[in-house]
């Protein structure tokens, strides 16, 4: 008797294991919000991915398939014209790659039965100044960094050297262009950096500016 009293008592220790275990499991597989992501006050994301369009100064190579003698890379001149043998200038500046490409290949058809042109982008330097963040004020190394897909706040101050001895940085701004504006939104980068609250750590987006002021004796901030 004493002998199934003790197996029933290994059979429901065994039973309360497993479920806490179980139930362990499910939390541990939740993931985590991302930072920032639940901050009802992130600033609005303005802009889109848009596909690029060729501009003045990108260098771009043409090949036509089968025709190496056609194919070339060149830069795309200031009046946003390129030079095609056999068909003279022609518009690059605002046309898509593919666009492009498209255009040289219907032009090409009146000297070569299948032309099957492609065009790529090999030096994108017109949109140089279009996709960087900066960081100014009081960090240690004021910059400017291209922008990459998930860049947050975080990680382009950093990139900056972090706040200097001089910045107060409960009180930076996120400068964002909305529309023909742009909008500041507070930023504290003492709560970000000294104690983990991440609910400013805003996503950014390309031409965000980020300034850090000066502390203030009149603040009480030095």
């Amino acid at each position: 008797m004493n002998a199934a009293k003790g197996m029933v008592r290994v059979l429901v220790g065994a039973l309360i294991s497993i479920a806490v275990t179980v139930t362990l499991s499910g939390c541990a597989s939740q993931p985590g919000p991302a930072p920032g992501a639940n901050d009802e006050n992130a600033p609005p994301m303005s802009t889109q991915v848009q596909p690029y369009e060729i501009g003045v100064g990108d260098t771009i190579s043409v090949n036509v398939w089968r025709n190496p003698e056609l194919s070339q890379t060149i830069i795309v001149r200031p009046d946003g014209y390129i030079s095609m043998p056999l068909m003279g200038d022609v518009l690059a500046d605002g046309q898509r790659p593919e666009a492009l490409a498209a255009t040289i290949d219907q032009s090409l058809r009146s000297v070569i039965r299948t032309p099957e042109v492609t065009v790529m982008v090999t030096n994108p330097a017109s949109s140089e100044y279009l996709n960087l963040v900066r960081v100014t004020g009081q960090v240690n190394a004021p910059t400017s960094i291209p922008f990459k897909q998930g860049m947050r706040v975080m990680d382009v101050v950093l990139q900056a050297g972090g706040v200097s001895d001089y910045g107060a940085g409960s009180r930076a701004t996120l400068n964002r262009r909305v529309g023909a504006d742009y909008r500041s939104y507070a930023i504290d980068l003492e709560a970000i950096f000294s104690r983990g609250d991440m609910s400013t750590n805003f996503l950014l987006q390309p031409d965000d500016v980020i300034t850090v002021p000066e502390k203030s004796v009149w603040r009480g901030e030095f």
